[in-house]
C-alpha cells in the first residue's frame, strides 16, 4: 500500500464526495481516520449534555473585525470562504500573514492562553429545508450549517500542521434556519454567482465573520471532541456548537443551491448531482463521548 494512505490533509482532494462512487461511506477505505471511534458529526441529544460551569467562567472571545481579504471558492463539494494572508497565500497552505490583523478565537473550552486563528468558513446545506446540517439536535436537522474552522496558532504554524494534533483544531458551528434575510450572510450570497461553477474563486473584502455569530446574550453552546467532517476526518477536533441558529431567507438559501458541482463546460461526475446540494456527512455514534453545555440543562 505504501503511499496510498498518505492523502492530502487539506480536505481539497477531489477523490471524495457525498454521493456517487466516492461517497462518505467509502471514505474510510482511503482515509483511515474516517473509521475512528471519535468521528463527527453526531446527533446531539440535549438531555444527555452535562452542564460545565467552568465554561461560564472563561467566555469565548472572538477577535474578528471587518478587514482582510477573503476568497469565495466553489470546490465542487463545498463552498469555502477563506481568509487570505497579505501575501496572497491562505492560512490553509502555509504561513503567518504579513499583517497585524488575524481573526482569532480564545477562551471557553480551549486551552488557557492559546489562540486559535480562523482559517476559513465552510458551508453545508440541503436540497430542501428538511435537511442540510451535519450535526442534528435531538434528531432535528437544519437547512444549513456553517463551520468556522480555527487552528491553534500558539502551537502550530498552519492549519495543515495542526490537523489531527492535540488541541490543534477548533470549529464553531452555527446552524441556519429559514426566516428573515440575514444581512451578514448577504455579503456571501450576493457574490455566489461569481463562483457558480466548480473551481471558480472570487475575492471579497471587508468581510467580518462576527456578522454570523449569535447576539452576545444568545451564545449558549455545547462542546465535544470529534473529528473533521471532511477527509482526512482527523480527530483531536474540538467542536463548539451554538444553541441558537441564525436566520436566512428562502431566496438566500436558493442562491447556495444554484452552485454547480462541475467546471464550466464540463459535466457532473458519475452519481453526483449537477447542483451542489446535500453536502453533509451523516451523523456518527457518540461512543461514550461527553457533551458539555455552557448553560444549565
Amino acid at each position: 500500500m505504501g503511499d496510498e494512505t498518505k492523502k492530502p490533509t487539506s480536505g481539497d482532494d477531489e477523490d471524495w464526495n457525498y454521493t456517487g462512487p466516492n461517497a462518505s461511506i467509502m471514505w474510510p477505505l482511503h482515509y483511515p481516520d474516517a473509521g475512528g471511534e471519535k468521528q463527527s458529526p453526531i446527533n446531539l441529544v440535549s438531555m444527555d449534555a452535562i452542564h460545565d460551569a467552568s465554561l461560564e467562567q472563561t467566555p469565548l472571545q472572538f477577535h474578528y473585525e471587518a478587514d482582510g481579504d477573503w476568497e469565495l471558492c466553489n470546490g465542487g463539494n463545498l463552498l469555502n470562504v477563506t481568509y487570505k494572508a497579505a501575501s496572497g497565500d491562505s492560512y490553509f497552505s502555509g504561513g503567518v500573514p504579513n499583517s497585524d490583523y488575524k481573526p482569532a478565537l480564545s477562551g471557553g473550552p480551549l486551552p488557557n492562553g492559546h489562540e486559535f486563528t480562523l482559517a476559513d468558513l465552510r458551508m453545508h446545506w440541503g436540497k430542501d429545508g428538511s435537511k442540510g446540517s451535519e450535526h442534528t439536535v435531538n434528531g432535528k436537522a437544519f437547512p444549513m450549517e456553517v463551520h468556522l474552522v480555527h487552528w491553534n496558532s500558539t502551537l502550530y504554524r498552519s492549519l495543515g500542521a495542526a490537523i489531527g494534533k492535540e488541541n490543534g483544531i477548533a470549529i464553531i458551528v452555527i446552524f441556519v434556519q429559514v426566516g428573515r434575510e440575514h444581512s451578514g450572510l448577504k455579503r456571501i450570497t450576493d457574490n455566489l454567482h461569481e463562483v457558480q461553477y466548480k473551481d471558480r474563486k472570487y475575492n471579497i473584502s471587508e468581510f467580518d465573520p462576527s456578522w454570523l455569530l449569535p447576539d452576545p446574550m444568545l451564545r449558549d453552546y455545547w462542546v465535544y471532541e470529534g473529528s473533521l467532517t471532511t477527509p482526512p476526518c482527523s480527530e483531536n477536533t474540538t467542536w463548539v456548537i451554538f444553541r441558537y441558529p441564525l436566520t436566512s431567507s428562502h431566496s438566500q438559501m436558493e442562491e447556495f443551491r444554484r452552485l454547480l458541482t462541475y467546471p464550466k463546460g464540463g459535466s457532473p461526475s458519475t452519481g453526483v448531482d449537477a447542483n451542489l446540494v446535500d453536502n453533509f456527512r451523516p451523523a456518527h455514534p457518540l461512543n461514550n463521548r461527553v457533551i458539555r453545555a455552557s448553560f444549565p440543562v
